[in-house]
């Protein structure tokens, strides 16, 4: 990381390239359905929730849903990444209805992808059922896929900085652990750039690393930067070429799930280089 660029970026491509030619790259056309706005996590890098009984929140009715999803499929999208946060109000019988109804207009029409994993024993506990009949049930509505959402940094202090009402690490893995032995489709990720050390990044990886070794579950992991307006945490963004390295790294380091994701809502125009450095979905 510290020494040439161009030689980590060569490495990272080569064994991307065992994985997809080098002429290829996969991508979907997905959109974010952000179901609700109001959320009591208080993470401090947060710029979009609102508290409860905040004139700015909202809960979106099916109507409105169906219409984003409408709005997918006309510009031939085929993912609707569902998310929301921790409200308070919401009990596990409101999302069963929100993704069976959801399947039962558009069948395999379009995926379901989401809620993450610490929405869900969010879900659970404000239920007073366990993780386990929490994902059963929403697994019976028709939901299949949980993304990694939600882990940012792995590191016990980093969550406590960042986001101390989101479970530690060992509940983060063990929940994603759960929905893999259910039989859900899963996928990983990271946040960077808020200032956290290359060794804390490598702790996240090899976390991700240890349960991909143990169950195969994730499907693809996707790096992703911080955006820093608006939010209490401050701070700025970091340059596209620490991304780019960290990008490389994370093909290096794991090894064991086929799939890169670059970020697009991240890096922008930027974004497809990362196609170069060890990524090979955008």
């Amino acid at each position: 990381l510290a020494g040439n660029p161009e030689q980590l970026r060569l490495q990272a491509h080569a064994k991307r390239c065992e994985q997809c030619p080098e002429d290829e790259a996969t991508y979907i056309i997905m959109r974010i359905v952000s179901y609700t706005n109001i959320c009591v996590a208080n993470c401090s890098y947060c710029a979009f929730y609102r508290w409860p009984n905040d004139p700015e929140g909202y809960v979106l009715s099916d109507e409105a849903i169906f219409k984003k999803i409408d709005d997918l499929l006309a510009v031939g999208g085929s993912l609707v990444a569902m998310e929301g946060g921790f409200h308070p109000k919401l009990k596990i019988d409101h999302y069963e209805h929100l993704f069976q109804a959801v399947r039962e207009r558009y069948g395999d029409e379009i995926e379901i992808y989401g809620p993450t994993i610490v929405e869900v024993i969010f879900i659970a506990r404000s239920s007073r059922i366990s993780l386990e009949e929490a994902l059963a049930r929403l697994k019976k509505a028709g939901l299949r896929w949980i993304p990694g959402g939600g882990a940012e940094i792995l590191t016990d202090a980093w969550r406590q900085k960042l986001s101390p009402l989101k479970y530690s690490v060992r509940e983060y893995l063990d929940g994603m652990e759960l929905a893999q032995r259910l039989g859900y489709g899963t996928t990983a990720t990271m946040v960077i750039g808020f200032g956290e050390s290359w060794e804390d990044r490598i702790e996240h990886l090899e976390h991700i690393r240890a349960l991909q070794n143990k169950t195969g579950g994730f499907s693809s992991f996707l790096l992703w930067t911080y955006q820093s307006d608006n939010t209490a945490l401050g701070g700025s963004r970091i340059s596209n070429e620490e991304y780019l390295k960290a990008v490389a790294l994370s093909r290096l380091y794991l090894d064991n799930i086929p799939v890169i994701r670059a970020s697009f809502l991240t890096q922008g125009a930027q974004g497809p280089a990362a196609l170069k450095w060890g990524a090979s979905d955008f």
